[in-house]
């Protein structure tokens, strides 16, 4: 399928991922229950704007240090970079922390990091791994993780491309992703002027309900005709 213009990721992301999950349930009602992350996950950054981009998968692990040799090892890194630039942009990294029980031990992700994958044209990142260096983050680089841990111990990249779980959600390398503070979700490339189309059609349903609330005198019968007038609106 041929890649969304900017023009078309641009909506997306002016709403909110909660918008986004319930234009989901109108779009394609049969992903209702799946398709975004089950357990939380963190966002460090206070004031980061909701992203849209192209998933780059990968995975990586921290707790024992990798057995190749410095050449292999900067190869198999320099390859990852060459994978997140890739078109089409922007790509979303969606990274997951293969160290079982001890997930997030290390953290890959930094001042260092954030810094060379915005160069690359990365919008950010969603990873169940740990996060470090906040402070000196990238300025306007996305970050959702599973937590903030200061070492790196001996974090790298293990595996490019695939399937990868975070927090629940199964992203496969390409998939359309949005994110915000609240979490992320997966979004059907062909369906997204259905989201946006059902994004716009409960904003209007919505603003009925919460119009009436707003004004002195709300009540139960006011309600009840608030949802009727919200019902009639297609």
């Amino acid at each position: 399928m041929a890649a969304l213009t900017s023009a078309d990721l641009e909506p997306l992301c002016a709403l909110d991922t909660p918008t986004i999950c319930n234009a989901l349930e109108i779009a394609t009602p049969e992903r209702r229950a799946y398709g975004f992350n089950r357990r939380p996950l963190v966002a460090p950054i206070p004031g980061t704007k909701a992203v849209v981009g192209y998933a780059r998968t990968a995975t990586i692990r921290a707790r024992e240090p990798h057995r190749r040799n410095r050449d292999e090892a900067r190869e198999l890194r320099l390859k990852y970079y060459a994978h997140v630039a890739e078109k089409p942009l922007p790509s979303l990294v969606v990274m997951q922390d293969v160290d079982g029980p001890d997930r997030g031990f290390g953290a890959f992700w930094g001042e260092v990091q954030s810094n060379v994958h915005k160069a690359l044209g990365c919008a950010g990142v969603v990873t169940d791994g740990s996060v470090r260096d906040i402070d000196a983050w990238a300025p306007g680089f996305f970050v959702l993780a599973g937590s903030v841990m200061p070492s790196h111990a001996h974090v790298d990249v293990v595996g490019i491309g695939g399937t990868v779980s975070i927090a629940g959600m199964i992203v496969v390398d390409g998939d359309l992703v949005h994110a915000d503070r609240h979490g992320a979700v997966v979004i059907p490339h062909a369906s997204v002027p259905k989201v946006l189309e059902a994004a716009a059609l409960l904003a209007r349903r919505e603003k009925v309900l919460l119009d009436a609330a707003r004004k002195p005198g709300f009540s139960v019968e006011t309600l009840r005709e608030a949802f009727s007038r919200a019902d009639e609106i297609h």
